[in-house]
């Protein structure tokens, strides 16, 4: 995984508004650790995080932090895939909604014979998960990122270097409120759920008052 510290002002800031930074910080707080449960739940042998910044009590016992390095997102990206040792899977922070089974059921398409890379689409353009049998950093290098064609640029470049990508299903990134809002209603019982449900309630308009 890829994630930066969730601090205010540094993480979300396209929530803010309506959410102040704090609030804005707090909602990714609890998509990492939502995310990061996950993860551990899915049984794999390693969780590494690649951070910008530093742990927090959002990060469970026994996951890997590293550094993610410098530069472009690209280039932290290859960092973060230089540490892999075999197999491995690709999240982001920004899909809360990701469930133990169904990142198991992604890691495990890669011991097929025929599969040597899955790839995760976004709504927005982007992707949400890579995956490959064979690590491969450089794939990463020369995408360009946050554009609506990101994600098809970076699956045909995994096509090109690795073969057949099998594709999972689509997801919605949070990036703006109405996808907090859409992502919190798919996992009800969720710490992103809950704190999206106290920043609600923070900017609930007033109750009318009866005058006399």
């Amino acid at each position: 995984m890829l994630a930066k510290e969730p601090r205010p002002g540094r993480v979300k800031t396209r929530l803010c508004p309506p959410c102040s930074p704090d609030e804005a910080a707090a909602l990714a707080a609890a998509s990492l650790a939502d995310t990061l449960e996950a993860a551990v739940d899915s049984g794999a042998d390693r969780v590494v995080v690649a951070l910008d910044g530093r742990p927090g009590p959002w990060l469970p016992p026994g996951v890997v932090v590293v550094d993610q390095g410098t530069g472009g997102l690209d280039r932290r990206l290859a960092t973060a895939w230089s540490q892999a040792r075999g197999p491995a899977l690709q999240v982001g922070m920004d899909t809360p909604q990701v469930t133990g089974a169904g990142l198991a059921a992604a890691g495990g398409l890669l011991d097929a014979p025929a599969t040597g890379v899955v790839f995760g689409p976004a709504l927005d353009g982007g992707w949400w998960a890579v995956g490959m049998r064979r690590p491969d950093p450089a794939v990463f290098l020369g995408i360009p990122t946050s554009r609506p064609d990101t994600g098809a640029r970076q699956r045909a470049r995994l096509a090109a270097r690795h073969g057949a990508v099998h594709d999972l299903p689509t997801l919605r990134d949070v990036d703006r409120f109405a996808d907090a809002v859409a992502v919190a209603a798919l996992v009800p019982g969720s710490r992103f759920a809950a704190a999206l449900a106290g920043v609600a309630a923070t900017h609930a308009a007033p109750a009318a008052g009866v005058r006399a």
